[in-house]
């Protein structure tokens, strides 16, 4: 059994761990990362990245689709589009192959050390890790969990056949007849619309009352809206129970109790995704949990000294930017700086269609919070390039302090709008007023001016509505 020692050891490479050693290897750190599975995480191999390319490969086959029916009122027509799934997915996987590839030679230009294995913990200092050429003790001053997350199973349909995760429906060979998805959340609807697009029959199961329940109504009528034009049947509080004893149905409670059948040949679970907490020794470092994550403070420091977590792990957001962001910081922590999360947003986007994004405090957040404020909306219909691009559903929406105008918040929908997310954070960030963002020049003619508009509305001096 071979031993190493070293100042940092990261257990997990997903976007929390892998920054988190680079900016550590950088920072002339001997740091060694263990991962079991790809370098990159779940986010890279089998989530944000190769989802978003099936739904870049689904939007560009709608839209072509819409092309060749004769409809399109930018005079173009084409003849009947073809799809390929596996086609699509070998492009996704070239993607995919190519981020991990580089995550890896930034590891090596770091002088990071990388263990291939599952890690157990022995004690707060000492990791055993189970590799291909066997057992191997990592022993380190200071350790970082990064474990992240992994999807949730219903207790009736457990993962297998015809029920997949977001995992399996990345990987699928063929665009699926019928569709079900149970869990109206931004996976579910963003996959779902993707395939609902390449020409499958889709259906939602949502247990709550209506769609992204984590979002307010007023930014999820918009994407409410185009599941209906894509031909998407919702089924708000409904549950979905069990497979037919055929399996090619699925049985589902509905909102008055009664029981219904819906033929299907997959059906994509997507509820949420719980902490990865299991299988690696936590039991041997006993460290404070809040509910089933890892409890730590602000500068994701646990229980244990010289202990860390940080990603998933730690709580919502579950969101691979806020892991990354956590990383770098406990990395500088290592090296003896100064830091603490003191973050005044942690954007979240739902790439659905249109796209769904929140900076900050929402309206209901702020009151709830006994804050008085200002809010105010601008629909993109009033925005000269959301009308060249024939998509001009949503708006910009800003959320600011009564007193002084102080931007508490931004939050937006439409197409394209996931792009203006830094925009929106960075004012957040930056301790920005109304007034600030309404007296900033925005390049004319671009989706960004939506936020200037919004500012200006919310000061009561709109210009082009």
């Amino acid at each position: 059994m071979r031993e190493i020692s070293c100042k940092l050891l990261v257990i997990g490479a997903g976007p929390g761990g892998y920054v988190c050693a680079i900016r550590a290897g950088q920072l002339g750190i001997d740091t060694v990362v263990v991962e079991a599975n790809k370098l990159g995480g779940t986010c890279l191999n089998i989530g944000c990245i190769p989802s978003k390319a099936l739904i870049h490969a689904a939007d560009e086959f709608e839209r072509v689709t819409h092309f060749a029916s004769g409809k399109s009122p930018l005079g173009i027509s084409l003849g009947t589009p073809q799809f390929d799934l596996a086609r699509t997915m070998q492009w996704k996987d070239g993607i995919v192959g190519r981020l991990s590839g580089g995550v890896s030679g930034l590891l090596k230009k770091a002088s990071v050390k990388i263990v291939e294995g599952w890690a157990r913990f022995l004690d707060g200092k000492t990791v055993e890790v189970e590799t291909e050429i066997g057992r191997q003790i990592v022993r380190s001053e200071h350790v970082v969990i990064a474990t992240g997350s992994h999807a949730v199973e219903l207790p009736g349909l457990p993962f297998g056949g015809p029920v997949i995760s977001s995992t399996e429906a990345l990987s699928l060979k063929a665009v699926p007849h019928n569709l079900v998805v149970v869990g109206a959340g931004y996976i579910g609807l963003e996959l779902g619309t993707a395939f609902a697009k390449l020409g499958a029959a889709v259906t939602v199961i949502e247990a709550l009352p209506r769609i992204l329940p984590q979002y307010d109504a007023e930014l999820t009528r918009p994407v409410s809206e185009r599941l209906h034009e894509l031909g998407i049947t919702v089924l708000t509080g409904a549950r979905a129970k069990e497979l037919t004893q055929a399996k090619d149905g699925l049985i589902v409670e509905q909102s008055d109790g009664s029981l219904m059948t819906i033929e299907t040949d997959r059906i994509l679970v997507a509820i949420g995704h719980k902490p990865a907490t299991e299988g690696w020794g936590l039991e041997e470092i006993d460290l404070d949990m809040d509910g089933p994550f890892i409890d730590i403070d602000d500068r994701c420091r646990t229980s244990m000294r010289g202990v860390y977590a940080i990603g998933d792990v730690t709580g919502e957001p579950m969101l691979a930017h806020r892991a990354s962001a956590q990383g770098e910081m406990v990395a500088d922590i290592v090296a003896g700086k100064r830091r603490a999360w003191d973050r005044a947003c942690i954007p979240a986007i739902c790439f659905t269609d249109p796209e769904v994004v929140i900076a900050g405090l929402t309206p209901e957040d702020a009151k709830a919070a006994n804050i008085e404020i200002v809010t105010d909306a601008f629909p993109l219909r009033a925005n000269g390039r959301a009308m060249t691009l024939a998509s001009d559903s949503g708006f910009v929406r800003m959320v600011a302090r009564a007193d002084n105008h102080l931007l508490l918040g931004i939050q937006g929908v439409g197409v394209g709008i996931s792009e203006l997310s830094a925009a929106f954070s960075l004012a957040i960030e930056m301790g920005a007023r109304l007034e600030d963002v309404a007296g900033t020049i925005f390049a004319h003619p671009t989706l960004s001016e939506g936020m200037l508009d919004a500012a200006l509305k919310t000061l009561g001096q709109p210009i082009h509505i």
